[in-house]
């Protein structure tokens, strides 16, 4: 395994790491998957790259589309949670409530 390999992984799991074990506020679930996605887009642009094919060049950017798209539905559910519910953090959430 590369230095670079060991560098997205590690980053992912980081992520991961942290959206498993860190969820008090919802911004810091929304702060950790946007750093999962970062290492995603970052990986599959170095294996692009190396692939040195243009077949998969668009990939990329599909992934950097798809995960602005999803970043402005976070935020958009955070300000929204916000408002009705006073906080963002996840305790104070139940999903039964109407």
């Amino acid at each position: 395994m590369t230095i670079a390999h060991f560098a997205f992984s590690a980053t992912f799991m980081l992520g991961l790491t942290g959206l498993a074990l860190h969820r008090l506020h919802l911004l810091s679930a929304l702060l950790c998957l946007e750093g999962m996605m970062l290492s995603l887009f970052v990986a599959l642009s170095i294996w692009t790259l190396q692939l040195d094919s243009t077949n998969f060049s668009t990939s990329p950017m599909f992934l950097l589309a798809f995960s602005a798209c999803e970043a402005s539905a976070g935020l958009a559910l955070l300000v929204a949670t916000t408002r009705t519910h006073g906080t963002d953090q996840l305790q104070s959430l139940n999903l039964l409530q109407c």
